[in-house]
């Protein structure tokens, strides 16, 4: 990776004050588009998020294992992992399909298994210490966020894409920090883009349901 793209990449996943920023967007309907009368329930949409960042957490919960057990060499630990974080993608899109179907929900899980794949793909590659393909699993990371910024956008007028993406790169970034992290054996430097993941994490999840609310406020 040269250095200019490693620092744009890295510059997003330590801007977690960025994406605070710019989520309030969110909540403005775009113009022309008609709000409902109804309010969603305020303890349903609490509930709802909690769930919602239950399991985006398990998403990087499961990826911090994928890549601790790839750098230790327990290839039968980083195997389970990597099941779990398959299993976790698929709950994900199954979270959506109440709101916009099952072909919606297999969608969703078809993007987030690319999410996954270029993570993978840039660890590989970390372990090989190969920058080309670092940077080439860089661009596929960047051009997913793109293409599951344009889903969510699409389906839910109540989520801008530019919002979307650049939450979704900031997330990535954290991804590729965290290799960084873990193949330096800079635990300390781990733990800390581990907690700014993990809130970042939750900006995602409460996004989306603060979004689903305003679509759907009878489902809530």
């Amino acid at each position: 990776m040269n250095s200019l793209h490693r620092a744009t990449i890295l510059s997003l996943a330590l801007s977690s004050t960025l994406a605070l920023a710019v989520v309030p967007a969110i909540a403005a309907a775009p113009e022309g588009i008609v709000q409902v009368a109804v309010a969603p329930n305020p303890d349903k949409v609490a509930q709802s998020k909690a769930a919602m960042r239950d399991l985006w957490v398990g998403h990087i919960f499961w990826v911090r294992n994928v890549v601790f057990e790839t750098y230790a060499k327990n290839g039968p630990a980083a195997k389970e992992a990597e099941a779990e974080v398959v299993a976790n993608a698929k709950q994900i899109g199954a979270a959506i399909e109440p709101f916009y179907g099952k072909a919606a929900g297999d969608q969703l899980f078809g993007l987030l298994a690319g999410h996954y794949g270029a993570i993978k793909d840039y660890l590989v590659a970390s372990v090989k210490k190969d920058e080309a393909s670092e940077k080439a699993a860089t661009d596929k990371l960047l051009a997913n966020a793109d293409q599951l910024a344009t889903f969510l956008s699409g389906a839910n007028p109540n989520l801008p894409k530019d919002t979307l993406v650049q939450l979704l790169d900031a997330h990535g970034g954290h991804h590729i920090q965290q290799i960084q992290d873990v193949g330096a054996r800079n635990y300390a430097a781990e733990a800390k883009t581990w907690s700014e993941m993990k809130d970042h994490i939750y900006v995602i999840a409460d996004a989306l349901i603060e979004a689903l609310g305003k679509q759907f406020p009878e489902k809530f």
